[in-house]
């Protein structure tokens, strides 16, 4: 069991990176908020003693202040800069402040921490469900989510946790609170006929490939737009999960997943190896979806987040969250035979008691469907028909047997960045345009011509995958120091792609 350090001393915890973190609280400010210097070495023993030096070179005893006088909202803010904060990734660390600075210290924030009771903290919650929103109030009311009380409710029971740990206080008054219910969102997953549909919509838009990708595996948005080729053996066909990509103060982060868990090797049917194969050899990038409008870098979410919008409205489709799409994996592996263990490790859930609770109403019609096969058996009971049997189990309208209608795509007049354009001439001639940035930070554009606008389309794809590859070659020359020759290259497809006017 690890030693604990005495109050006063600092914290040390080792870093993903490696390094040895140490900080501490070397003073306090005009309001008597904690002041914390931190420092960093390699090993544990270096830490500690430039920690150790750098509480000698402080001046101010910041121990004193840590009494059970002192208020909650100076212990919460000494409890997240020096405990929380340090372990935190950048988007948790937004939503830790926002509810640490903008909700709890304003309300709870000056009463000592001694005297905090289970009814101040009872109070409080109750305030926030009634009026508790400070933005965005006409839209969604004066009062705050029951998540977001829960989490509020978080931080005090960690925090007074730690204040119990340091002899601050004796009980934590958070334990006796009673809370909002934990209520489960919804599902509003897409039927077969919507599910082609919507397919079919995304080839059109350029998506084909990421959508049929998520609902085959259940990814989470951030894991599928993190991945890279070379997280995929086309010749077993696994797929290893091993990053994540979010944003974060208006930057995207990609950072290894949050548990364990997440780290998982999948496995992907051969045909859709076979679409990711085909695939790959259009796309000029590390990135398996990389994003059109930056270099090396991947799809942003809230891109991806607004063009499935796009596609489910352009397919007649019902409006579905990307969340959803997972869950239209996960119920659809569970209604084909597929156990709960496996499951819950393909989706990268922590333990199969998280898939259960969250997909209970599943798990409840299989349970009933068991004990239908059960009942046949043994009781020789006449078989009920499942297709006349809800989610619930209750009686429901037949199904649709009809054959899924030829749908045909809706064309937008906007293309995909990346793609180029077509544009046509006059009755028998159509042009393919393509203008992409060199490296050298000026656009070249070269173009293509045929009879038709098929023919021009794949002319034009020919053209796309050439250039990229000279753009490519430039930058690569560019890299080596080759400047001549890398300015040469792009001149000379400069000059190819433009007409000379007589």
């Amino acid at each position: 069991m690890a030693k604990r350090r005495k109050r006063g001393e600092g914290s040390v915890h080792l870093r993903k990176d490696g390094r040895w973190e140490g900080r501490v609280v070397v003073g306090y400010d005009d309001k008597g908020l904690p002041i914390t210097k931190n420092v960093l070495a390699k090993t544990k023993t270096a830490c500690l003693d430039k920690l150790k030096a750098l509480q000698e070179t402080c001046s101010g005893q910041p121990t004193e202040k840590l009494q059970p006088d002192m208020t909650f909202g100076e212990w919460l803010d000494f409890w997240y800069q020096n405990y929380s904060k340090p372990r935190l990734r950048p988007k948790s660390q937004l939503d830790y402040e926002n509810s640490i600075y903008k909700h709890i210290i304003p309300a709870l924030g000056k009463i000592q921490l001694s005297k905090l009771t289970v009814n101040d903290l009872q109070q409080f919650y109750v305030q926030m469900k009634k009026n508790g929103r400070l933005i965005r109030t006409k839209v969604y009311g004066d009062g705050l989510s029951d998540r977001m009380v829960r989490a509020c409710h978080t931080r005090c029971l960690t925090a007074l946790d730690r204040a119990v740990a340091d002899g601050l206080i004796r009980i934590n008054p958070a334990t006796d609170c009673k809370l909002p219910g934990q209520a489960l969102k919804d599902m509003n997953l897409l039927t077969r006929e919507e599910m082609q549909r919507f397919l079919i919509q995304a080839k059109e838009e350029g998506y084909y490939e990421l959508f049929l990708l998520e609902l085959a595996t259940g990814l989470r948005r951030g894991e599928v737009l993190a991945l890279q080729w070379d997280d995929l053996d086309f010749e077993t066909g696994a797929l290893h999960i091993q990053r994540q990509v979010y944003r974060a103060n208006g930057e995207l982060v990609v950072s290894i997943p949050k548990t364990k868990a997440a780290l998982r090797t999948i496995a992907l049917p051969p045909s859709l190896v076979g679409v990711l194969e085909e695939y790959h050899g259009q796309i000029n990038s590390r990135w398996m979806f990389p994003s059109p409008a930056k270099e090396d870098s991947p799809l942003d979410p809230a891109t991806v987040r607004k063009r499935l919008q796009t596609i489910l409205k352009h397919a007649g489709c019902r409006k579905v969250r990307f969340h959803d799409l997972r869950h239209l994996f996960v119920t659809t592996a569970l209604e084909n035979g597929m156990d709960v263990k496996t499951l819950s490790t393909i989706i990268g859930h922590v333990s199969a008691k998280t898939t259960l609770n969250v997909y209970t109403h599943v798990t409840n019609a299989m349970q009933q469907t068991a004990a239908a096969k059960i009942d046949q058996g043994i009781g020789k009971c006449k078989p009920q028909n499942k297709a006349n049997l809800g989610s619930k189990g209750l009686p429901a309208q037949a199904p649709d047997t009809h054959p899924v209608a030829t749908f045909e795509p809706y064309k937008g007049k906007i293309r995909k960045p990346g793609t180029g354009c077509v544009t046509q001439i006059n009755d028998h001639l159509w042009e393919g345009k393509f203008s992409p940035k060199w490296p050298d930070g000026k656009k070249h554009s070269r173009s293509v011509y045929a009879d038709t606008e098929p023919e021009c389309e794949e002319k034009l794809a020919e053209l796309i995958q050439q250039m990229k590859t000279e753009i490519a070659e430039s930058r690569r020359l560019t890299a080596e120091g080759k400047w001549e020759e890398a300015m040469a290259l792009a001149g000379r497809k400069k000059a190819r792609g433009t007409k000379k006017v007589v």
